[in-house]
Formats: structure tokens, C-alpha cells, sequence
């Protein structure tokens, strides 16, 4: 296996000298055998996409995933500050109309076509740089909000003028189903983040079901975590419903794979809700003839 210096190499180091040779070399790997989100809520959102928008969702998922790979990688925290200050260098070049490598040359013709803007990407890894620079535990709410707002809003803000919505509407749809997503995330992902020696659950409710410690793996046996997570994920709901409301008002041409991938989330924060987080390491997914069903119903209506 190669090591995580080889994995993450500098952009320099990685990019050809030649930008078409290097968009060949390296497209295989940084997208077509790695597409971001493959089986997720999202790639099933994006069968009612045209393909040209299809392909601008594949390179911003590509490069959330490039820079997500340095945050959750194993290299020490000065090579991960460094593998992301090279990724804000490669940001400028896009926006300089000199893209070095097939996630930036991907991104390219999307960031003009569908007016994608610069202060998003730079979020996105400033979302990054907050894992890479230390083991989040416990959060206050204002420092998991900002969070949620660097790690999926952006990411929402990109996706939505893909889909061909540059309302405030379409930017208030982001912001909420941004951060349902995330806590959705965080519930489901409990064991797998302690694993990290990563706590995202919130310090305030924690300590309003007695618990003060941090430590991930103490935290996950406490007898109140139930309590604390059926309460996160009330406050992933009242975001789902919020974002239901402002999609109601846009153009529903437009929000058919946002629909498609509130419905599948949704329902995956119920079955999370059925389940209960007593037994933590008991899958929960969503059936194939259920997400179908999502599919066809969300994503005809765009609601």
C-alpha cells in the first residue's frame, strides 16, 4: 500500500507539466474509479440531472472528496496543513483560469457555466482544516454550526447552482438541509468518528444529560446517549423541515435532486430514530425497493 506522503502528495509534485496529459493520468483515479458519493443519496439524485450538470456534481464531489481523504487521512497535522494550503493554491488557479489537476480541470467550464463561487471551495477546506487540526470533541453548538456550515453548506450552496437554482430560496435550502445532513451524519457515524478518537455531539447536550466527559469511547457507553441523540436529532428534523418549506418556492425542475436526497436522508434519520443508539453497531440502511420508491416519488414531483 502506499504511504500517505504518496497518497497525498503536493498538487505540484502531482500535476504533469502538461495539463491534458495530467487530466488523463490522473482522471481515473480521482474520478471515474472514485466517484464521490457513489451509492449515496446524491448519486442516485443525479439520474435526474443532465449530463453536462451530472459531470460539473462529479468533479465538486471529486474534490470534496480529494481534500475530506487529507482531513481523515493519517499523515501528521503539519503535512495535512500543508496538503490543504496546496489545495487553496490549486483553488486560485482555477479561479486564474489555470487549473493543475483533473479535479480543477473538471471544474473549470462548471465554475463558468453555473456561476460556482470561489468563497464555497475555500470553505470547504477550511471545513477540512478544522479536522486536520485537531480531534473535534464535544463542539459548542456555535462551533459545530460552523462546522456543518463549512463541511456540508457549502458544499449545498455549489451544488444547487448546479442544479440551476441561484435564488435566495435555493442558497435557504442549502443552509438547512446542509446541516440536516451533517447531523444526520454525525448520528450515524458515532462508533466510526470515535474510531478517530472524533466526538461531533454537542457539548451543551451532553451536559444536559449529565455527561462532562469527551473521550469518545466513554462518552458512547454512557447510559444517556440515547437521550442525547434523540435530541440532536430533533434539531435535524426541525432542518428538514425547513428545508422542505423553502424548496416549496423553487422552481421544482431545479430541486428534483435536492428532493431526492431530503427524502433518502430523511428517512434514514427515522430509521436512526427507530433503531435507537444502544446497540451502535447495528447497520441501518435504507432498502433498495424503499429508496426506489423515494426516488420516484421525490424526484418526479420535485418536492
Amino acid at each position: 500500500m502506499d504511504t500517505i506522503e504518496r497518497l497525498y502528495a503536493p498538487i505540484a509534485e502531482r500535476a504533469s507539466r502538461d495539463a491534458a496529459i495530467g487530466a488523463s493520468i490522473f482522471k481515473d483515479n480521482a474520478i471515474a474509479s472514485r466517484p464521490a458519493a457513489a451509492g449515496s443519496s446524491f448519486s442516485w439524485a443525479m439520474h435526474f440531472l443532465p449530463v453536462q450538470r451530472r459531470q460539473a456534481l462529479r468533479a465538486l464531489f471529486a474534490f470534496c472528496r480529494e481534500v475530506d481523504d487529507i482531513a481523515d487521512g493519517e499523515a501528521s497535522r503539519a503535512l495535512k496543513e500543508t496538503l490543504l494550503a496546496n489545495w487553496r493554491g490549486e483553488i486560485a488557479h482555477l479561479y486564474g483560469g489555470r487549473p493543475r489537476n483533473a479535479v480543477t480541470l473538471d471544474l473549470h467550464k462548471a465554475i463558468h457555466l453555473y456561476g460556482l463561487r470561489c468563497h464555497d471551495f475555500l470553505a470547504i477546506i477550511d471545513g477540512a482544516e478544522m479536522k486536520a487540526q485537531t480531534d473535534i470533541r464535544a463542539p459548542s453548538f456555535a462551533q459545530l454550526d460552523r462546522y456543518c456550515e463549512r463541511a456540508a453548506v457549502a458544499v449545498g450552496r455549489l451544488s444547487v447552482r448546479i442544479f440551476g437554482d441561484e435564488t435566495p430560496a435555493g442558497e435557504r435550502v442549502a443552509a438547512e438541509l446542509g446541516r440536516a445532513l451533517q447531523l444526520t451524519n454525525i448520528l450515524r457515524d458515532l462508533a466510526e468518528d470515535a474510531k478517530r478518537h472524533r466526538l461531533y455531539l454537542p457539548r451543551e447536550l451532553l451536559h444536559a444529560h449529565g455527561i462532562f466527559a469527551t473521550t469518545p469511547s466513554w462518552v458512547l457507553a454512557q447510559p444517556a446517549l440515547p437521550d442525547v441523540c434523540r435530541d440532536l436529532a430533533k434539531r435535524a428534523e426541525r432542518h428538514y423541515a425547513a428545508a422542505a418549506e423553502a424548496m416549496s418556492v423553487c422552481p421544482r425542475s431545479t430541486m428534483r435532486p435536492v428532493a431526492v436526497t431530503l427524502g433518502i436522508n430523511r428517512a434514514l434519520l427515522h430509521e436512526l430514530l427507530a433503531r435507537g443508539w444502544q446497540c451502535l453497531d447495528e447497520p441501518v440502511r435504507i432498502s433498495f425497493s424503499r429508496r426506489l420508491a423515494l426516488l420516484l416519488r421525490h424526484g418526479l414531483t420535485g418536492r
